[in-house]
């Protein structure tokens, strides 16, 4: 389409006449020329749109459009390998006033810097994207922030005002930021009430076991979510390895109030039976108070038999009172990479971070087979 700009904005103009309240505008294959040119403004004549979906442009220059232009019925925004700017992505949302959804996909450079004003978002995904920052500034009806980085970039992630985020996830911790209000989480410092998202109830996080540094990190960040109901850790495989932390660590790191007396649902993504991932699981079980489900997905080819996968599991009850309440459910992922995310999963689905698409799998699983190991 860059070789046609005149076609395409008479195209935008044409669809803006006709009221067109959806479209996709797609450029494949990425020329490079899409890096020289921008996309016609005329996009932004479009003013009946509700669901717009980007890809392969470079975005219009927002600096030099007339000071009407806007989104006003704008809902869903999908930005798909653009190259668009900050100030950019800002004028959209300033110019966006019911947008629930943002989506943005494969964005490589500048590297992201997101800064979310918003009284409507609700709504936040990044996947597969170079992200510097993402600052949650003021956006009172946000519910969910999901992260899906790329690269090693450190990535600063900054929750400010957003009294509705009820999911959050994935915070990479041994490369990333988490700044609550005024205060950076930090690995053995106490976490004072002023750096507690006491909203946030479904959390995900990749966890390198096999990084000291970065495991010493958990019980502190755990701390900022008191409230969590449902805890899904991601094992992550690392080419880096600084010695596995035992039992002693957890036990010796005190009593953490969301595993206690809060969580009702762990579940434990590509678990491969390495010692500081058990004692994870172990004081994990010995902790809570009200554990209901409790899902082991195993690594692909980390288990023999389901066997021994289910005996693994069923050690860490040893001794444990009460656990006749909790279902457990024992997998393996036979998925390659993990299962395929989709924008309608992370916006859609009642808890987007669960493998198999939801969390509704589990729970499916457990009613119809439950697996009580006591």
């Amino acid at each position: 389409m860059n070789e046609f700009p005149g076609e395409v904005a008479r195209w935008l103009k044409l669809l803006a006449v006709k009221g067109v309240q959806e479209l996709f505008l797609i450029n494949p294959p990425w020329p490079i020329e899409a890096l020289k040119k921008h996309m016609p403004a005329t996009i932004f004549s479009m003013a009946t749109l509700t669901r717009l979906y980007l890809g392969f442009w470079r975005f219009p220059d927002t600096a030099v459009l007339p000071r009407g232009a806007a989104f006003p019925c704008l809902r869903e925004l999908g930005l798909c390998s653009l190259v668009i700017d900050a100030k950019d992505i800002d004028f959209v949302l300033s110019r966006s006033p019911v947008l629930d959804i943002l989506s943005i996909q494969g964005h490589l450079f500048p590297s992201l810097r997101l800064r979310l004003v918003s009284q409507s978002l609700q709504c936040v995904q990044i996947y597969a994207s170079e992200v510097e920052s993402v600052a949650v500034v003021d956006a009172p009806r946000l519910e969910r922030l999901i992260l899906s980085k790329r690269s090693d970039l450190t990535c600063k992630i900054k929750i400010g005002r957003a009294p509705a985020l009820r999911f959050f996830g994935s915070f990479d911790m041994g490369k990333d930021e988490l700044r609550v209000g005024n205060t950076i989480i930090k690995a053995g410092i106490p976490v004072n009430p002023c750096a507690m998202v006491t909203t946030i109830e479904v959390l995900a996080l990749p966890v390198p076991f096999g990084v000291r540094s970065s495991v010493k990190m958990l019980p502190s960040l755990l701390r900022c979510f008191p409230n969590l109901k449902t805890l899904h850790i991601h094992s992550k495989n690392t080419t880096e390895s600084t010695g596995r932390l035992n039992l002693k660590f957890w036990q010796e790191s005190g009593a953490i109030e969301c595993v206690q007396s809060h969580i009702t649902m762990l579940a434990f993504h590509n678990f491969q039976g390495e010692r500081s991932e058990v004692a994870f699981l172990k004081f994990f079980v010995e902790s809570s108070k009200l554990l209901k489900v409790l899902v082991v997905e195993f690594a692909n080819g980390c288990v023999s038999s389901m066997a021994e996968a289910k005996a693994q599991v069923k050690a860490l009850f040893a001794g444990k009172r009460g656990c006749e309440r909790c279902s457990v459910v024992v997998t393996e992922n036979r998925l390659e990479g993990g299962a395929m995310w989709t924008f309608e999963r992370g916006s859609e689905m009642s808890d987007p971070f669960g493998l198999f698409q939801s969390s509704s799998y589990y729970l499916a699983a457990v009613q119809l087979s439950p697996t009580l190991l006591c």
